[in-house]
């Protein structure tokens, strides 16, 4: 194995610098600096595709223990910017492992820098907030403080329309064995139902994970562009909707707010919509967003709702604001919220098979404590089902 390391630095749009090694020479990247505090799932976590144009700070001290496998990607991309380290191992070490994390970044040519306190970082950016950085070789690049001036930022930056699919492309039960991201473990934890459900995702982003979850429980899948229109979205007659994950800003999705306003409006065809999908169907019930400081990336964030809590998976940096204004307190109500910083959690319809949680039920990584969600999803179809009989 070529062990071979190259200076590489970071700097971040204030002019604060880290300096660090990478296993490769890549092109300069740019994007905005989060932190995700997980202990595990980091294939997971940069297949997402609610991390494109987002560079990740990795707060484990180490990455790349359990290596690279072929079944957790959640994309069929990596879709984060950069990886941001302390070390990353090159002698990983699992039974599932095909490749080194190491081997991975230098066979693709993926910005990374290790080597690096990440601690510091960390605390710098929960200080100061979330920025835009670039990254890149030492040797390869000559920076100046221009090199920011073009750099967009994350308010109002639409980035749906750059990862969702073009085409609208189905995944029926019949062909699961076939798909390489369904988890076949999954075959035998259906609840007790028989019936087969007909979901339309509106893709923002969606994880492989959510559509496996949701076949588990007898789903047949549409998953069709986000700037489907109403009519198009009914025309596939689903038994539910699912509003899926995704990056940028939500206020700048117009297109998508009108559709889900009509659908909110004309039909009782059930929704369920997660992270992007819970910030969506909010503003198309007239809440507001905005856009938290350093964002909520980790395993362990606690959610109230009524009397009990639960530890939930999170990946967002926009939340909804709480307000009271008579037009969504007669429809919408909060069921659920962040204990950390009582952001709202989730919300539900007063009159509609209509939820959303800031959070991911299927948690890939993470807790299963909120898997029940899709178990709710899928009682509410049923229910509709048999009222349109």
């Amino acid at each position: 194995m070529n062990k071979m390391f190259y200076s590489t630095s970071l700097c971040l749009e204030d002019g604060t610098f880290y300096k660090g090694w990478s296993f490769c020479n890549f092109a300069t990247s740019s994007g905005e600096i989060v932190f995700n505090t997980g202990m595990t799932g980091y294939q997971e976590i940069f297949t997402d595709p609610s991390y494109f144009g987002q560079m990740v700070v990795f707060t484990y001290p180490e990455l790349g223990n359990t290596g690279i496998n072929i079944d957790d990607n959640e994309s069929y991309a990596f879709h984060a910017q950069a990886i941001i380290a302390k070390d990353i191992c090159a002698y990983p070490n699992n039974w599932r492992s095909k490749i080194a994390l190491s081997d991975y970044l230098r066979m693709q040519s993926i910005p990374h820098i290790f080597g690096i306190d990440t601690r510091s970082l960390v605390r710098y950016l929960r200080l100061n907030g979330s920025m835009n950085g670039l990254i890149f070789n030492s040797l390869e690049y000559k920076f100046s403080p221009e090199s920011f001036i073009d750099l967009p930022s994350m308010q109002g930056l639409d980035l749906v329309h750059r990862i969702s699919t073009s085409r609208p492309y189905s995944v029926n039960l019949k062909d699961c064995k076939s798909m390489q991201f369904f988890y076949y473990n999954d075959l035998y934890t259906r609840d007790s139902f028989q019936d087969f459900f007909n979901v339309v995702i509106i893709d923002f982003g969606v994880k492989n994970s959510i559509i496996s979850r949701l076949m588990s429980y007898n789903c047949n899948i549409n998953v069709l562009p986000a700037t489907s229109t109403y009519e198009t979205i009914c025309s596939y007659n689903p038994d539910g909707i699912v509003l899926s994950n995704g990056p940028g800003d939500p206020s700048s999705l117009s297109y998508v707010l009108d559709t889900v306003k009509k659908i909110i409006h004309f039909s009782q065809i059930p929704i369920f919509g997660i992270c992007m999908g819970h910030q969506i169907l909010s503003l198309a019930s007239d809440f507001q967003a905005f856009k938290l400081i350093f964002g909520h990336r980790g395993l362990n964030h606690p959610v109230s709702m009524s009397q009990r809590s639960e530890i939930t998976s999170q990946n967002h940096g926009f939340a909804i604001k709480v307000h009271c204004s008579k037009s969504h307190t007669e429809t919408m109500k909060i069921m659920s919220w962040n204990l950390n910083d009582l952001t709202v959690a989730g919300i539900f319809h007063l009159t509609k098979p209509i939820f959303s949680v800031q959070y991911h039920p299927e948690a890939h990584p993470g807790p299963h404590d909120s898997d029940y969600l899709f178990s709710h999803f899928i009682k509410l179809m049923k229910n509709f089902k048999i009222s349109m009989q």
